[in-house]
């Protein structure tokens, strides 16, 4: 074998290795930041639901008599604001601590103000007999628990993808792909217990 063959041959083979480990990283970074986006629009889709829920809550209470007024607008108003945040599932790249505690606010503010609500229903017994307000009590405690579950999935979701991009060697490659740490979701204090939706019927 000609001697100016042996660093060709060594040159190929690390260069086909760095390859290969590029190639591998890229790969296992989408993969799990596929299933970051997948948790995360789990998450959209359980504060959508509840949502949607207490639209129709607010219709069915809308109808009971003398029923206090500045109540339901704080629900309406919370639940404006809710929406307002909005975090692209196909960017998720953009999504920052800050822009995560805002939407987490809103949202936080959205469950205070269903929590009044539904103590203020306490002193009206036609309202809490109604059959639609007590399938919507019953949808709105599932939904509650479904935003909780949604929410540790995706921080589960996101403890491999970070580990993957943030520690060495890969951490080299991260910035030549575009992979950047992803935030938890951190909740606000007290905010991990589901809206308290359970009244004393007698």
């Amino acid at each position: 074998m000609k001697k100016w063959l042996i660093p060709v041959i060594v040159i190929a083979v690390i260069a086909f290795g760095i390859y290969n480990w590029a190639v591998g990283f890229n790969n296992t970074a989408v993969e799990l930041n596929e299933n970051v986006s997948e948790a995360w629009g789990n998450v959209q889709t359980s504060y959508q639901r509840r949502n949607d829920l207490i639209g129709n809550l607010v219709r069915t209470v809308q109808g009971a008599a003398d029923f206090e007024k500045s109540t339901l607008e704080a629900v309406v108003k919370a639940r404006s604001e809710a929406t307002k945040p909005e975090i692209n599932i196909n960017n998720l790249d953009e999504l920052t601590p800050e822009k995560l505690q805002q939407f987490n606010s809103a949202q936080s503010g959205l469950s205070n103000a269903l929590s009044r609500l539904l103590l203020v229903i306490e002193r009206y017994p036609d309202l809490k007999a109604n059959q639609n307000f007590l399938k919507l009590q019953d949808e709105l405690t599932s939904t509650e628990n479904t935003i909780q579950t949604a929410r540790t999935r995706y921080n589960e979701a996101i403890n491999p993808y970070n580990n993957h991009v943030k520690k060495f060697p890969n951490s080299m490659l991260a910035g030549l792909f575009d992979f950047e740490g992803k935030p938890y979701f951190d909740a606000e204090a007290g905010a991990e217990e589901p809206v308290d939706v359970e009244f004393d019927f007698n």
